[in-house]
């Protein structure tokens, strides 16, 4: 069972409160703090520490991108 975060918690995983890079994506919690592209909580122009769901169909890569990603939640 996954533990579960409000987005409060969420945003504070945002690479520069924390160590923890963390984004949300169709209610589930990804750490991306291993990706070189997330380093300092920022990916061209999105935050770490947010919902980015909306934000995807923006993006020049599908939601495969997460499959590389280990689930740490879901958002509540």
């Amino acid at each position: 069972m996954l533990k579960k975060y409000t987005k409060s918690q969420l945003s504070l995983r945002n690479g520069q409160d924390r160590d923890e890079i963390w984004v949300a994506f169709k209610g589930f919690i990804y750490d991306v703090s291993d990706s070189r592209l997330w380093r300092n909580g920022k990916h061209y122009e999105h935050w770490a520490g947010q919902d980015l769901t909306s934000e995807l169909k923006d993006a020049p890569h599908t939601d495969k991108v997460f499959e590389k990603f280990s689930v740490v939640g879901e958002l509540v």
